[in-house]
């Protein structure tokens, strides 16, 4: 199973549900998701950059990832797109490594999406792979 994402109606927001074969991989798929809410064609420019995060659950991760991702296309001016990351219980909490491809907005016809919300946010592991549901306020 390689990671996937699909665009879910939920009435005036849009939600992403997305499934991979690892945490990380789903991590990434939720946030492919959410590119693509704000964007159709994405051209192959921009430059990769770095993030990294920790949280005490993997809901909180999920969220401070997403919203990382908001702020860098709000402050850099960029569309995070190919994102990848990776996942692991530290102790206790959770630690995210993470990157994505920049395009910058001037390339792109994007759509507003306001931000990332924790109704009815999901992550659930079954039968060895990982399926998540993220709202976002558009």
């Amino acid at each position: 199973m390689t990671a996937d994402y699909a665009l879910r109606e939920h009435t005036a927001d849009v939600a992403v549900e997305a499934h991979a074969e690892t945490l990380g991989g789903v991590f990434a798929a939720v946030a492919d998701g959410m590119a693509a809410a704000m964007c159709d064609d994405v051209p192959a420019s921009g430059e990769r950059f770095s993030l990294d995060a920790r949280a005490t659950t993997r809901e909180r991760l999920l969220y401070d990832y997403l919203d990382e991702l908001i702020y860098e296309r709000d402050v850099r001016g960029v569309l995070p797109v190919a994102n990848d990351a990776t996942v692991e219980r530290d102790g206790d909490e959770w630690t995210l490594t993470a990157s994505a491809r920049g395009v910058p907005l001037s390339e792109v016809a994007a759509r507003d999406l306001k931000a990332v919300t924790f109704s009815e946010m999901r992550i659930e592991e079954s039968d060895g792979a990982w399926e998540a549901y993220v709202v976002f306020d558009v």
